[in-house]
């Protein structure tokens, strides 16, 4: 269709001048590489939706009014994220998906089976609008598995809390991670989940970083009101950062401090809990020379004598850069769970375990070292989750 194709490249230079002029050339250029493949790939596939070719342009116009809304990007009332953020989310994420069914139409051949990209993309739109609520339990069984990074099946089940444990020999824990306050994260959801969290009287609420996005910079007292119900637990919250923390530390440092949470920056913490002393060390994100960075904060934060060692690190990549023994347990989230795979089916594959090395979700190990990879509270990056659902779980650590 000649029409679509103008109004969408149209559409497209709106958005990159107003992208240039209101956020700056760096805003720019991410928004021209994701829209720009987006709209072409929308282009190719439009003939192939028939008789439903105005919801097509709808969903074409709510993308293009989503990415102009966050040349001033800010938090967003409920109506318009229900109406323009998220269709354009679902409408990105199922696009990207059908790109080899857009590549087929190009060379001029039929894109058989072209709902499948956007049933998918349907389902992960319900996924990122909710949080699966699950027990873990994690229990440090001293195993040594050798020296590399492996998914570690042996030391912890999900879905079914306790396992023939009582629960006085367990130490319980909440970890929230990447919240991601925005489209799919309002205030009213994360202030929620700090609630139940709350209410759970765990011994520990650990918060491993990524709070904020773009479109919630704006308004410093968002974060703060949604961390609030953290406060009644102040003196058993401890957090790091994670990379998007850096682009506003002010506003999460203040957010922290309002809830009652300990912002552990290359520092740590004892605690006393009722089944003895942990320490909480806290790793600031860096994006190089990660080894060097982690070896001078232990060495500058010896481990005490006869405490539980918990490391609170948002990006799982670098737990092959800490030195044997650092922590008992590594707490990390980062991936998302790697966002897009086949977790909801009870499957472990991810698009990102099959095309990094990264440590995507659940419980990791090398040599006798642990590591937890939160799935996420929230999500950032890709337009929505795919068989891959946040998490809201409570922990239960078994060590002895």
């Amino acid at each position: 269709m000649a029409l679509f194709t103008v109004a969408s490249l149209l559409g497209y230079g709106l958005v990159i001048a107003s992208a240039a002029a209101l956020r700056g050339r760096l805003f720019a250029t991410f928004a021209g590489v994701v829209l720009g493949i987006h709209t072409l790939s929308a282009i190719a596939l439009v003939d192939g939706f028939g008789a439903l070719w105005p919801l097509w342009v709808a969903l074409q116009l709510a993308t293009c009014l989503h990415f102009l809304s966050l040349a001033r990007a800010r938090m967003r009332p409920l109506w318009w994220r229900a109406l323009v953020s998220m269709p354009a989310s679902f409408f990105v994420a199922g696009v990207f998906l059908a790109i080899p069914w857009s590549l087929a139409a190009s060379f001029g051949l039929e894109p058989l089976g072209l709902w499948l990209p956007f049933a998918a993309a349907g389902v992960g739109l319900v996924e990122s609008m909710w949080t699966r609520r699950e027990a873990v339990e994690l229990r440090l069984d001293g195993v040594d598995v050798g020296g590399s990074v492996v998914p570690y099946a042996g030391g912890w089940s999900r879905g079914r809390a306790g396992a023939g444990e009582d629960a006085a020999s367990a130490l319980t824990i909440v970890q929230i991670t990447d919240p991601h306050l925005g489209p799919f994260m309002s205030e009213a959801r994360l202030k929620g989940i700090c609630a139940r969290a709350a209410a759970q009287e765990p011994d520990l609420i650990l918060l491993t970083g990524d709070f904020l996005t773009m479109e919630s910079h704006a308004d410093p007292a968002v974060l703060a009101r949604a961390l609030a119900p953290l406060a009644r637990l102040r003196g058993r919250v401890f957090a790091c950062l994670g990379n998007h923390d850096h682009e506003a530390p002010e506003i999460v440092a203040r957010a922290l401090a309002g809830a009652g949470a300990r912002l552990l920056v290359d520092d740590a913490a004892v605690v006393q809990t009722r089944l003895g002393p942990v320490q909480i060390l806290g790793f600031d994100f860096v994006w190089r020379d990660r080894a060097a960075h982690l070896q001078r904060v232990l060495e500058r934060l010896p481990r005490p004598a006869g405490a539980l060692r918990l490391a609170l690190l948002h990006d799982p990549g670098a737990f092959k850069h800490l030195p044997a023994g650092a922590a008992d347990l590594v707490f990390s989230g980062h991936t998302h769970g790697g966002q897009v795979g086949l977790v909801s089916v009870g499957l472990g594959w991810t698009v990102l375990r099959s095309l990094s090395s990264i440590p995507d979700h659940g419980l990791w190990a090398r040599g006798l070292d642990r590591l937890y990879v939160h799935r996420g509270t929230g999500h950032y990056g890709f337009p929505v989750r795919v068989g891959v659902p946040a998490e809201e779980s409570v922990i239960r650590l078994v060590w002895g």
